[in-house]
């Protein structure tokens, strides 16, 4: 989730503006020192995103002696880590059957038994989180409420009992996840024609750009050199090439999430795609108390096309989703970050769900941002280290990487220092996803599953006002 690949292009007075998250993170931003000539340390990590700084947070922890470096293109936090929707969730982006269908070591499948662990390690994450954070004294101000997911007609709802069964099929009970019906549902948060709902108590509301800084911080704290403006042009076994010199490591960890495509080699390893993002000003608590999300739950519904929002612990709604276009050969660039037809769908969606937030003159979006994420070809993230080149890596997160990054750090530290953990025998560990297909048939097949996706949702909504109409007109036809 970092970025370090880009020519630096932000002077350090915008880094602030790029999101609500960057302009309420309680730093000035001011870039640190660049690598200033050839360098040899025992681990370079590429990029300063969160799976970086948890790979060298939890490397420094356990053998102070490494030297370790971080290298990013711009700030640290300046990708998704820093601008994401501030859900620190359980989710991981491939199915348990694909997990456990995944070969292990000796070529047997994980089965069940590793898929379930891979669950497990998701929700211990949240609160490995919450901990560490903690610990090295930083504020996130994150709230673990938990998500629900609503149903808003007849086939969310039926997505919803199709979820629940199939976490039930899987072990997983009403302490992972469970079916509420509308009044259970209601008592949550209150939104425009909820017939129902599932609710998991696996997620924490958090913000992101407090966690991401305070952990630069922290790993500076800790002997860990962080050089911004340093961005990586090409990675080799033993070595990061940049414009400022050499840097010669033992092991080489690539963290670069969306901004992969960038580095030679990897052009098609993932796919940039982006998710935007609008918050409101401080609502009222009038406003609150109809909306409801006391304990500050995480939302979203059974929608095909994500959505995803949170209440701040200042009082705003923050509210993303996907549907702004891929992005032709992979192409990240800052005029991409925001799309104003994609916010203002955004905005409508608030309406639809929450009519108060457009009475009188309707609430005010104060920041509208975006950034892009990477999704492997198969949707499976992965981490692992190849110990004949000493390159490793972490990502392909599809957008829920905030508590995976921190497994992914974990779990590098483990594979580096050579320990055989449960970590180490997850599934995920040493997963190689398939390339994408070159260009132009990915963005051909990209966008029209997106506007496939689109066009879903907009039948099954129209579909349920229809069946709404029905019900209401049906008793005075007799």
């Amino acid at each position: 989730m970092g970025c370090a690949l880009s020519a630096p292009a932000s002077p350090a007075e915008d880094y602030g503006s790029l999101s609500l998250w960057h302009a309420t993170a309680d730093d000035d931003w001011a870039p640190r020192a660049a690598l200033d000539g050839d360098l040899d340390v025992d681990v370079a990590v590429v990029g300063a995103g969160l799976t970086g700084l948890w790979t060298a947070h939890y490397l420094a922890e356990a053998d102070p002696a490494l030297r370790i470096a971080v290298l990013e293109a711009e700030v640290a936090g300046y990708g998704a880590s820093g601008r994401n929707g501030g859900w620190c969730s359980a989710l991981f982006p491939a199915s348990p059957g694909m997990l456990a269908a995944l070969p292990r070591a000796d070529g047997q499948p994980h089965g069940r038994e590793g898929a379930l662990a891979q669950h497990a390690a998701m929700r211990a994450s949240i609160d490995e989180v919450a901990r560490a954070a903690a610990g090295e004294g930083i504020e996130a101000q994150l709230a673990k409420g938990g998500t629900i997911t609503l149903a808003r007609g007849p086939a969310q709802l039926a997505r919803a009992r199709a979820e629940v069964a199939h976490a039930r099929a899987w072990g997983r009970d009403e302490d992972d996840l469970r079916l509420l019906d509308r009044a259970g549902a209601e008592e949550v948060v209150r939104a425009d024609g909820t017939v129902g709902a599932t609710y998991t108590p696996d997620c924490a509301a958090l913000h992101p750009a407090r966690l991401v800084r305070g952990l630069a911080r922290a790993v500076e704290r800790r002997g860990v050199r962080v050089l911004e403006r340093t961005p990586v042009t090409a990675i080799a076994p033993g070595r990061c090439t940049t414009p400022h010199g050499v840097v010669r490591a033992d092991v080489v960890v690539r963290a670069t999430e969306g901004y992969t495509p960038r580095l030679p080699g990897h052009e098609r390893d993932v796919v940039p795609v982006y998710s935007l993002v609008i918050a409101t000003e401080p609502l009222p608590d009038a406003a609150w108390d109809e909306i409801g999300l006391a304990r500050r739950e995480t939302l979203t519904d059974h929608r095909h096309l994500i959505v995803y929002g949170q209440r701040t612990a200042d009082g705003r709604l923050v509210f993303g989703g996907r549907g702004a276009p891929y992005h032709l050969g992979s192409a990240v660039r800052p005029g991409h970050d925001r799309d104003p037809r994609v916010h203002a769908r955004l905005l409508a969606t608030l309406h639809e769900l929450f009519p108060v937030l457009g009475r009188g003159a309707g609430v005010r979006v104060t920041h509208a941002w975006g950034g892009p994420l990477g999704i492997p070809r198969d949707w499976c993230a992965s981490v692992g280290l190849d110990r004949a080149s000493g390159l490793a890596w972490a990502g392909g997160y599809v957008g829920d990487g905030v508590a995976t990054t921190n497994l992914a750090g974990r779990t590098l530290r483990d594979l580096v220092l050579g320990h055989d953990t449960d970590l180490t025998g997850l599934p995920w560990v040493g997963h190689r996803s398939p390339r994408w297909e070159p260009e132009p048939l990915r963005w051909l097949g990209i966008n029209a599953g997106l506007r496939a996706t689109t066009l879903a949702d907009a039948e099954e909504s129209l579909t349920g006002r229809a069946s709404l109409v029905a019900r209401a007109v049906a008793p005075l036809l007799g």
